[in-house]
């Protein structure tokens, strides 16, 4: 397969994979600005030449939007094959780029988040043991930090105590979210106009700064739904699945 790198330079002409719409949608502008802002932080963003869900992003992790300690590794946001590009070897094509990338950089090792089972919108922790991967640190919730030292000496990363114990004060239901998923800049309205019609008490919080989501009360932070206090699910809702949940 052949890879391109979105940079500053070409990230109004070239698709972004998890929203390939054109520039005027609003999931596309909303990812676009939010990684337009990031690339002078280092991130990168490597995805497959061919329009579909095949790329990964990553960035060093002092600037990840994850209430993580880090200090030295990369931290991979995402990595996401799917459709007609699984089966193929891409996820490892990537996973090696950032890898070989990481290296050249002088970074520690890689770090990233997943669950001991498979999670929408987490990593597969089965590609991940699978690579070498192993987990550093739990949150009550079950979300797992899993790491790949470069090194024998490389300090394990680890979440930060906000991020351990997920659990908020605020009453119904509360989600947290960045614009890291261009899907919350259609669906987060979504919801919110679902919840005023059906009298659900909601309250979306944006995440609008690193210093915000390094600081969150959950260790995911583009999607974190709660429900009086305790944290449910990282998984995307529309307004169905949203009634569902409510309504029990």
């Amino acid at each position: 397969m052949e890879y391109i790198r979105v940079t500053k330079d070409n990230l109004e002409k070239e698709h972004i994979c998890c929203a390939i719409s054109n520039n005027k949608d609003v999931q596309v502008s909303s990812k676009k600005a939010w990684l337009a802002d990031r690339f002078d932080e280092g991130l990168v963003f490597l995805k497959s030449v061919e329009r579909g869900m095949c790329f990964i992003e990553y960035i060093p992790a002092e600037n990840a939007w994850v209430p993580i300690e880090a200090d030295g590794y990369m931290y991979i946001d995402c990595l996401w094959v799917s459709g007609s590009f699984k089966g193929h070897g891409y996820s490892t094509e990537l996973l090696d780029a950032c890898i070989e990338d990481s290296k050249e950089k002088g970074k520690k090792g890689l770090c990233i988040l997943a669950a001991a089972k498979k999670k929408p919108f987490l990593a597969d922790p089965k590609f991940l043991k699978y690579k070498g991967f192993t987990v550093c640190d739990e949150a009550d919730n079950g979300i797992q930090l899993w790491f790949l030292p470069f090194g024998e000496e490389a300090e394990m990363p680890k979440f930060k105590e906000c991020a351990k114990h997920p659990h908020i004060e605020e009453r119904g239901y509360v989600l947290y979210y960045t614009s890291q998923c261009p899907f919350n800049a259609k669906y987060v309205p979504v919801l919110e106009q679902t919840a005023r019609e059906n009298d659900i008490p909601f309250h979306a919080v944006h995440i609008a700064n690193r210093e915000e989501a390094q600081n969150a009360p959950t260790p995911i932070t583009n999607y974190a739904l709660f429900h009086d206090g305790e944290y449910i699910t990282n998984e995307q809702m529309n307004d169905k699945k949203f009634l569902k949940l409510a309504n029990g």
